[in-house]
This record gives structure tokens, sequence and C-alpha cells, in this order.
């Protein structure tokens, strides 16, 4: 059905018609579960997993960026995601960068965005998500960001973000530090591995103080090749966070640069800055994935986003090392029905490939010994 509808939806601003989509999705999900559901509906015990003491139904998560402000939590688990991540959300509120800021490369089946961080901001958030019966939903996790303002820096910048943990904490499943994010006008991270080791003290400090459980997982940006290689800064930064107390990883963010595209030159000259998401980051997702699985030895879950939208992918970030795959431009390509086909197809493939159960296959394609790692070794599992 939504490829009936893609065209015309496409005809039209990007955001515009995000805001329709999500508009008609708030409608139906005041609608019943039982008119709903039905159209969606595939779970099958071979993807079912328990990760930080939650369980989750399968590995098919949505990714932070497409419900910012947590509007649609219930509807999610309606069209068979697995869990859902809401956000990026920052402390104060923000109305992001000017528009346009959403752009289509329909050749690439990928998206550019330099929406800068629009949120309704964490207490907004904090109120809206206290009304839902989260204990009977799928895992939930939030994204916490820096907020858009170039003059909260350094010790300010940490404010900012534990300012966010204290409201949401108790509120997730899971919380995600976003300390990657390109779409802010100081263009900064906190991927700098001193930067980060004082974000996640304070934050782990913060976490004891509240005597929470909850699992801290820092988001990374992708590598700027198609081929794994040894990278200094992405060691230093996955030192730093399992020393720290990390309990996952998530690859990728949007990526800055345009390499490999199809779409012309001067399209993409006229469309600007900004964030690149979908198909042409694929193969930068598995290899950022497997080079994480095989620094961390698969001793912590590593969530995949960035280019999923086939059974075929998702299964090939879980061989190499993720144990849950997210969707964002995928689903604004293939629909909401892409959910349960991919569902399908991981059940199919793993039946085929003579596992019994998804975590069976997980890193198959990185079980290769993690320390030390040497490009000799991370150029073998990239070929």
């Amino acid at each position: 059905m939504y490829a009936l509808f893609r065209p015309l939806l496409f005809r039209i601003d990007p955001e515009v018609a995000h805001l329709l989509g999500t508009g008609a999705a708030r409608l139906a999900q005041s609608i019943s579960p039982s008119l709903v559901k039905p159209l969606f509906n595939f779970e099958h015990p071979m993807l079912e997993q328990t990760l930080w003491g939650r369980s989750f139904p399968n590995p098919v998560g949505l990714a932070a960026g497409f419900d910012k402000n947590a509007h649609l939590v219930r509807f999610w688990s309606k069209v068979g995601f697995g869990f859902t991540e809401v956000g990026s959300v920052s402390a104060r509120a923000c109305e992001g960068n000017p528009r346009p800021r959403a752009f289509r490369l329909p050749a690439d089946r990928a998206l550019i965005n330099r929406m800068g961080l629009n949120n309704d901001g964490a207490e907004e958030i904090a109120r809206r998500l206290k009304k839902l019966p989260l204990e009977s939903l799928p895992p939930l996790g939030i994204n916490i960001v820096k907020t858009h303002d170039p003059d909260i820096l350094g010790s300010g910048a940490i404010v900012d973000f534990r300012h966010s943990f204290r409201l949401l904490a108790n509120l997730a499943h899971y919380i995600v530090l976003n300390i990657s994010c390109p779409n802010t006008r100081e263009g900064k991270t906190f991927e700098d591995p001193e930067s980060l080791r004082t974000l996640l003290t304070a934050i782990m400090a913060d976490r004891d103080e509240m005597r929470l459980r909850i699992p801290i997982l820092v988001k990374l940006s992708p590598t700027f090749s198609r081929h794994v290689v040894y990278d200094s800064a992405i060691e230093e930064t996955i030192a730093v966070a399992i020393e720290c107390g990390v309990e996952g990883l998530i690859a990728n963010n949007t990526a800055p640069d345009r390499d490999g595209l199809r779409t012309a030159p001067a399209e993409l000259e006229r469309i600007g800055g900004g964030g690149l998401s979908g198909a042409p980051l694929t193969p930068r997702t598995t290899r950022l994935v497997q080079y994480l699985y095989l620094k961390t030895g698969g001793s912590i879950p590593i969530i995949a986003v960035g280019g999923i939208d086939s059974p075929e992918t998702a299964y090939a970030n879980i061989r190499a090392g993720a144990s849950l795959v997210q969707l964002y431009t995928g689903l604004v390509y293939r629909g909401p029905g892409v959910v349960k086909k991919i569902k399908r197809g991981l059940v199919r493939l793993l039946k085929q490939d003579g596992y019994a159960h998804l975590r069976d296959a997980i890193g198959v394609d990185s079980a290769m010994p993690a320390n030390p790692i040497t490009e000799d070794v991370l150029e073998t599992v990239a070929a």
C-alpha cells in the first residue's frame, strides 16, 4: 500500500511529508490495536532476545530522529518494531535550523538533513513519556544530545547533558549519549577521548546517585572509508567508553561527506551541507560494526543503524556483530511494511544458514581475535 502513496509524498517537501506521515500515524495510534496490528504482525521465537535484562521481541528497532518528541511510542509497537528510540532530546527546546533542512536523494535511496536538533526539550518530553504505560511496551531508548547552542561549551555542555539525563533516565529502558551529531553550528562533538571521559564520568555518577541500573550507550560517527582500517580516534573512543562502563555502542550517525553518490554533483551543491543517511552508508555501517565487535570481543551489545532497509542488510550487520538493528531512511523509502519483511527475511536467512536462533549468528563474520587488532586483521574481515 505504501508504494501507492510514496510517489505523492515524494512530490512534496520531505519535512512536510514527514509531518503528514506522522500525523497519519498519530491517528492510527488512537485506533484499537486489533484493527492496526494484524496488518504488520509477525513475531518468531528465533528473533527474541534478552539484552540488558529486557526482553526484545525482535531485533528491528526505530532509530532516533524519526520520532524526536516521543509522540508515537505506542504506534511503533503496533507496526512491529521490537524497540523504539526517541530523540535526540536536548536540555532546552530548540527550533532547529532554517528550512529547507531535509532533502531526498532518490537515486541513492538516501536523505540529507541539517535539522539542527529540533525538539521539544527534555522537560516536555519527560512529561509526555510519564503518561505512557512503558512497562507494557517494547523497550524504549532515549537519545540525548547537547543543546544546539555554540555558547554551551566545556563544563556547560556537561551540565546540559546531565540535566537531560536526570529528567529522562527513569523513563527509558536505555539511554543513548549522542556524542557524534554533526548537525550543530559549532560542528564539535564529544568523540574527543578526554571530553568523552569527562562526560561519561559525570553521567555514571548521576546514575549511581539516582540508584538506577539503566544501560548507557554511546552513538558513534561513521568511518570515512568503506573499508575497515585501523583508526586511532575510534580506538581511543572505544577504550574510554569501555573503561567508563558503557553497556552498548551504536554504529553509526549520519555522515558529513558525499562519497560514492549517484546523485548529480550540481544537485548536491544545491542542497548544501547536512548529514547523509540511507543506502550509501550500508557498507560503512557493517564495517564499523565489525570493527567494534572485534575491539570489544563481543562483550557488549552493538546496535547497527545506517543503510539497513532489507533482510539482507539487517542480516549482514547481525553477522558482523550487531545484536540489534535500527531503521530510519529505509522506513522513508520502503514504508512501515519493511519491518515485517525484514523479520520474515531474517528467519528465512537464519534457517538457510543452519542457525537455531539469531544469537547464534551474531558476529560470525567477525570471529577473529579481538586483541591486538592490526590492519591486516581488519582488512581480512572487510574482504
